[in-house]
């Protein structure tokens, strides 16, 4: 995916206010539309007045916008680009700001960004008074794998981004209390009832969504509720078979490790992954670790080995 720089696109600065990013879409939207466009250059404005479109749907939204900024200013239009996995952690989207332009129409650049975010919430109740429920907010928040296993509160620093008096973004600032529900799986939203923007009239408040990340751990990776972890085990150990003590987020168990064992073999631990109805399992892959050969003892019993055992792993290789 290839990285675009919305400010280029407007050909703004990146402080410009959102008066001069609207001057500036306007004057370009004119430029290329397809009205106005329909010699042999038609194709390619017609792309640009996508790109247009696609900038300002950022621009002109503060929480967009602060959200874009995040990703820093050393980027370049084209470059290969990937956005960091806690981006946009503890920013609050509304999913306010859309204009008319259908976001549907934009490219993955966009989509990875901003496409999962929520929409508002309208709502016409009694006596032809106008109520609306306020919008949903969403944000992200990134837990440890300890605390998915066994829940616990936390403070969570959340970033809601506005328009200041001259129209430029700033971020507020705020800390919240969150719960963290036993057994909380990677992707999963927690909602906080009425956290969300205010209702007009009797509209109830909006919910705050806290999509949940869980913190990558070396040598472990998530599969849902499934947990699939390293066992470090010693060559004898899986020669000979060994009973181990391992250490798992849900606590050390005593782990049998059957002979003739080789790295990439897999021991299931049933319920023994991330807590839930059902429970996931604990998925260890044995990795055999080979012993350092710094001392004079220890580099005389592999040369032992080698000469007594007469084994060559590569024999079904040969040509």
């Amino acid at each position: 995916m290839e990285y675009k720089d919305y400010y280029k696109t407007l050909g703004v600065e990146r402080g410009a206010s959102q008066e001069e990013i609207k001057r500036a879409y306007r004057k370009l939207v004119r430029k290329y539309h397809p009205d106005v466009n329909t010699g042999p250059e038609a194709a390619d404005a017609e792309q640009k007045f996508k790109d247009v479109g696609e900038a300002y749907e950022v621009l002109q939204d503060p929480e967009k916008r602060a959200a874009y900024d995040q990703l820093g200013a050393d980027w370049k239009e084209g470059q290969a680009f990937r956005p960091p996995p806690d981006w946009d952690e503890g920013f609050e989207f509304s999913g306010g700001g859309y204009t008319e332009t259908d976001p549907d129409q934009f490219g993955a650049f966009f989509d990875e960004l901003f496409a999962r975010r929520g929409q508002a919430r309208p709502d016409m109740r009694g006596g032809g008074q106008f109520h609306a429920a306020g919008q949903d907010h969403h944000a992200k928040i990134t837990i440890d794998l300890d605390t998915a296993y066994k829940g616990g509160s936390m403070d969570v620093g959340m970033r809601k981004p506005e328009r200041d008096a001259s129209g430029h973004v700033v971020l507020g600032e705020k800390t919240i209390r969150v719960s963290i529900p036993k057994g909380v799986c990677d992707g999963q939203h927690i909602r906080l009832a009425g956290q969300g923007s205010p209702g007009l009239g009797k509209g109830a408040a909006g919910d705050l969504y806290l999509e949940v990340a869980i913190k990558p751990t070396p040598g472990v990776r998530l599969e849902g509720r499934d947990v699939i972890m390293e066992l470090p085990v010693t060559p004898w150990e899986a020669a000979l078979g060994a009973r181990v003590d391992y250490a798992t987020p849900g606590g050390s168990v005593q782990l049998t490790v059957p002979k003739h064992s080789q790295s990439g073999r897999k021991l299931r631990l049933k319920g023994r992954g991330i807590p839930g109805k059902p429970p996931g399992d604990l998925i260890a892959v044995v990795k055999i670790v080979i012993p350092p050969t710094e001392s004079e003892k220890a580099r005389e019993l592999y040369q032992q080995m080698a000469r007594e055992m007469d084994y060559d792993p590569r024999a079904g290789r040969k040509g």
